[in-house]
């Protein structure tokens, strides 16, 4: 069975009403490990509780973009305290969504500076949402960066090449979701032709997103497979062998995780 890794679920949504049936069907499908990542760090105790009732399961803490203006208060300091915890390996997600701009552009920056602040002081990496915004969301991660190295996931990418290669410049890695196998998805087909294979990986996005054959459903975890495998197609390389792939790169990132007791790698396993 091929063992691979979902490095980007919501498994605290309301799509997912039986979250140890998610779980299970995923480790069914060879999805050993998965990341619920945080929208919300107010709600951040329910992201927890599902990351510390499964094995499988780690998180990140963090607030997405749509909900910067209402959490305008975070500090980098909480988001430190808060990721002390020995199952919390990420900050974020955060970044710039001008697409739906639930929470102002103003707003959104300054969360995604204090997010920035936050990875760079703990050395977790942090999980960049960019929609619509490839421009500014480029230019705040080159003033950021500046300041000091951050460890940087462009997570589900969907944005022009240009973001991507700007996010490999200063060492960013990139996940793939559902997308990847949409039809009209060519230029980020491309992206992920010409991209490192040390800087990728595969992720689902859940409850979001479902690959083809699954496109209309509610994702889960246990559909990274079918992400996985075009990718592969891409690249000219079997699932076994891309898998081998993402997992060493995902475990480069969160390498909070491959020292963690609550889960031993396939090295140490």
């Amino acid at each position: 069975m091929i063992r691979a890794v979902d490095s980007h679920c919501h498994l605290d949504f309301k799509e997912f009403n039986d979250v140890g049936a998610v779980v299970s069907r995923a480790k069914a499908a060879g999805v050993e490990l998965m990341v619920t990542i945080s929208t919300r760090v107010r709600s951040f105790a329910s992201t927890l509780g599902i990351a510390e009732s499964f094995p499988e399961v780690f998180c990140s803490v963090g607030t997405h973009p749509h909900n910067a203006a209402d959490e305008s208060d975070l500090t980098a300091e909480e988001l430190i305290s808060l990721s002390g915890h020995p199952k919390v390996v990420a900050i974020g997600e955060s970044g710039l969504d001008y697409h739906y701009r639930h929470s102002p552009p103003s707003a959104q920056a300054a969360s995604f500076r204090v997010h920035m602040e936050a990875a760079r002081r703990t050395g977790l990496p942090l999980i960049v949402h960019s929609r619509d915004a490839e421009d500014d969301t480029a230019s705040l991660i080159e003033e950021e960066m500046a300041k000091g190295d951050v460890r940087l996931l462009l997570h589900c990418y969907s944005s022009r090449p240009m973001l991507a290669e700007r996010g490999l410049a200063l060492g960013a890695y990139i996940s793939f979701s559902g997308i990847l196998t949409f039809k009209n998805a060519d230029e980020i087909r491309l992206v992920a032709q010409r991209a490192p294979l040390d800087r990728i990986m595969v992720e689902t996005d859940a409850p979001y997103l479902a690959p083809v054959p699954h496109r209309g459903k509610v994702n889960e975890p246990a559909y990274v497979l079918h992400t996985l495998q075009a990718l592969a197609d891409l690249r000219g390389m079997s699932l076994a062998e891309m898998a081998a792939v993402t997992n060493a790169n995902f475990f480069r990132l969160f390498s909070k995780i491959a020292v963690s007791p609550a889960y031993a790698t396939p090295e140490q396993s």
